[in-house]
């Protein structure tokens, strides 16, 4: 039961302190409602209201942070071993709450409980010297031969074993004096590392494909900056997950075999974007790994926001980043199941129908008062809800509410919306219903009737979880286990689908799929490829340190990691100077062999053309030279890459000092070697080099931190045309999402704006990092 008192934060922290919380410790207890409830029950049950020694109040804290929720009817006796009898610890604590969630809906089997649990055990300090002794004299041989080189954590491991309920500590600091009484202090060769085993040869870290890395096999090379801090997870195994009775557990595991059951559930309220794509990581490649299957599931429960255009883009949006559902479910093909159980429901006491209008609920939750509707007998409550279904309220005239506690300190347990009246047409069910269950109604039913095992989702569901155990407890269904982690959050865009809607609406941005955006249809367009976005999901991993921000680079880094192998190179030019090469035939005109992938000669070449007139950018060419210039000047010769040396003989100005043609000669023997080299387009003698248009991409929004100003902070430049780039023929017949590398430039896919007559490129990411972008970081 949940402590009813209006205690204010001040005197919990008292309270709290007075158990042997630090200062910060308690404050921060305060701010979780559930954990701050359940410790002043503990303390209550303890009898510690005015303090207790510091060892028992930070085992009691502990309670109240790890206790099972499924043997409630346990606490108190728990709480008696610690705080009064003494006889439970640190040491055998865990195995205490082990014992209570598995023997949950049992009586106490005392004798056992203590048995098992090393209740009131006291290994003495000389018990654990002389199984130290015993075993350095039985392996002593072994140690003098490898000395420090010997696996000294094995022999921690083996005394714990034998003595179970040892202090660890007692344990370490008997096995550091054994050790260095027989060996001695350590020598150089004891400090020096242990000779590594020959391994076998590997392939170079750019010859590794990007689709192990995202398996986990191989780690991007992140610069230490940009690279997240990643947690170990592990997830409890499906035959851990405590029931109400044992026959849930047995009747669930019989339906999954035992395997990991995950799922994928969107609303179909709009386009996926790179948030989701973690939430897919995560979901997929955790049930992938372990032998399992993932659902992808529509939670399809608000028919005024959904439509089939959502749901045909989620799908695909999943099948391109290589996902594989077991099976497409939809929420809504549950809704006469869920119809019987909010039945059941209203029978079992836990729900009623309330006339209350929105801003009426929100006020009597914020205030705990009790609707005036609470106490309606449950008869009256199934009739009204009769009613409803068949459309005899108006949409707001009439609620199913959830019957839980008004008083609790987590808001989410303040009678909860099940049901509610939508006259709209569903996408799937079309009109056979006019009410429609909420999503903190359906979410966790759902997950039962589909033997969920782990329930997996971001970290402001939490406070949630408090009701979904309890809806599906009290209609005593299976329970999968809940899980939180922190969402992915990027630098310099939105991840709100609201605020996605606000720049579409507004036409700050061309639709759902425009390049800026962070849609997976815009990552898509964009030329970002699934094995891009699946090795960022990898590489930052799963947290539940919320507040995380990723880097855009970190992503851009990804992508120019995967693209880098992949992406056919060509040549391109966006602010051309013309270039005669004077001692070149005028009517001459010749095909140059250049690498499609420099790095894999496996991937074979292709052919550009070269002539007398050729177009370098206008960005290599200076009137003065100097050491750190790698382009061309006045009497400097450098090399067309993958073609010929050249000397500047002749610059050619308008009026206004503008360059607009460079006489040079050419060396077709190459003689000088080691020039430096720039990338140009030429064509065919007599005709122009071929035109296409160049979206570059930046950053939407100017800062890396949007803000609540958000929508000033919008990058006026954050898109660049250039309408009549020069390329080379290499690009020719090529198709939508054909992704190339432009020597020197960056990496830049066909965009669906591509027509017969005219090519549009989309820049995906440059070369390097951006030097402005780097300093600003740092």
């Amino acid at each position: 039961m949940s402590t009813k008192s209006t205690i204010n934060k001040d005197e919990l922290v008292t309270l709290f302190s007075q158990i042997g919380l630090d200062s910060s410790k308690a404050k921060e207890t305060t701010n979780n409602a559930t954990l701050s409830s359940n410790l002043q029950e503990i303390i209550k049950e303890a009898g510690a209201e005015s303090g207790c020694e510091k060892s028992v109040g930070l085992l009691l804290y502990t309670l109240a942070t790890k206790y099972p929720a499924n043997a409630m009817r346990h606490r108190a006796t728990l709480v008696d071993y610690i705080a009064n009898k003494k006889t439970v610890s640190s040491i055998n604590l865990q195995a205490c709450l082990d014992y209570l969630r598995r023997t949950a809906n049992e009586e106490l089997n005392v004798a056992e409980f203590e048995q098992l649990c090393g209740v009131g055990v006291v290994i003495t300090r000389e018990q654990v010297a002389q199984a130290v002794s015993d075993y350095i004299n039985k392996n002593k041989s072994d140690l003098l031969e490898k000395r420090y080189q010997f696996n000294i954590g094995g022999i921690l491991m083996e005394i714990k074993n034998s003595l179970k309920w040892a202090n660890a500590k007692d344990i370490k600091e008997e096995v550091d004096a054994a050790i260095l009484s027989l060996l001695g202090p350590k020598t150089d060769a004891d400090k020096a590392p242990p000779a590594k085993p020959v391994k076998p040869t590997t392939p170079t870290a750019a010859a590794t494909t990007v689709a192990a890395a995202t398996t986990g096999d191989v780690s991007p090379i992140i610069p230490a900056e940009l690279k997240p801090a990643k947690e170990e997870i592990k997830f409890p195994d499906p035959s851990d997950n405590i029931q109400n009775t044992p026959k849930l557990l047995a009747d669930h595991l019989k339906a999954t075999d035992g395997k990991i059951v995950t799922r994928f559930p969107p609303e179909p309220n709009g386009y996926l974007h790179i948030g989701h794509a973690k939430a897919m990581h995560l979901n997929f490649g955790y049930a992938k790994k372990n032998g399992g299957k993932c659902y992808l599931r529509f939670d399809d429960t608000n028919p005024e926001k959904e439509n089939q255009e959502y749901i045909d883009s989620i799908i695909d949006s999943v099948k391109w980043l290589g996902h594989e559902p077991c099976e497409i479910t939809y929420s809504s093909s549950q809704f006469d199941t869920l119809y019987e159980m909010a039945n059941e429901l209203i029978r079992r006491g836990y729900a009623y129908v309330c006339h209350q209008t929105a801003s009426e609920i929100s006020e009597g939750r914020e205030k705990m008062t009790d609707s005036p509707y609470r106490n309606r007998t449950v008869e009256e409550n199934l009739k009204l809800f009769e009613d409803m279904r068949l459309g005899k309220f108006e949409e707001g005239k009439a609620i199913l509410r959830m019957k839980g506690d008004m008083k609790h300190p987590n808001p989410c347990m303040r009678d909860l919306i099940a049901y509610r009246i939508k006259y709209h047409h569903h996408p799937m069910s079309g009109d056979k219903w006019c009410i429609y269950p909420s999503y903190d109604y359906t979410h966790c039913l759902v997950d039962s009737i589909e033997n969920i095992t782990h329930s997996l989702c971001t970290l402001e569901f939490e406070i949630r979880r408090l009701t979904y155990n309890w809806l599906i407890d009290v209609l005593g269904l299976y329970r999968p286990v809940v899980w939180e982690y922190a969402r992915l959050n990027l630098t310099h865009t939105v991840l709100s689908k609201r605020k996605i809607i606000t720049l579409v609406q507004n036409k700050i941005v061309n639709g759902w799929d425009d390049p800026r955006l962070s849609t997976l249809n815009a990552f898509r367009r964009k030329g970002y490829t699934p094995e891009a976005i699946n090795l960022l999901c990898d590489t930052i991993g799963v947290t539940r340190t919320n507040g995380t921000t990723i880097s855009y680079e970190l992503l851009e880094l990804c992508c120019r990691q995967d693209l880098d192998g992949k992406a056919t190179r060509a040549m391109a030019v966006f602010d051309p100077i013309k270039v005669v090469i004077t001692n070149y035939p005028e009517d001459k005109s010749e095909e140059i062999n250049a690498p499609n992938i420099p790095s894999k000669p496996e991937k074979g070449t292709h052919k550009i053309d070269f002539s007398r007139i050729v177009y370098i950018e206008r960005s290599d060419f200076r009137m003065e030279d100097n050491k750190d210039f790698f382009g061309l000047a006045p009497g400097k010769e450098i090399l067309l890459k993958y073609a010929y040396n050249i000397k500047c003989e002749k610059v050619i100005q308008d009026a206004d000092g503008k360059v607009t043609e460079l006489h040079v000669t050419y060396d077709k023997d190459n003689t000088s070697k080691k020039l430096k080299t720039i990338h140009w387009v030429s064509s065919v003698a007599g005709t122009e080099p071929m035109k296409a248009e160049v979206r570059l991409y930046e950053h939407l929004f100017k800062d890396s931190e949007i803000g609540d100003d958000w929508l000033n902070n919008i990058n006026p430049n954050s898109l660049r045309v250039i309408p009549n780039a020069f390329i080379d023929k290499t690009v020719l017949a090529s198709k939508e999402y054909d992704r190339y590398q432009f020597e020197r430039v960056g990496y830049f896919v066909v965009d669906k704006d591509t027509t017969s007559d005219k090519m549009v490129f989309n820049r995906t990411v440059s070369l390097k990092e951006n030097k402005e972008k780097s300093k600003s970081r740092n």
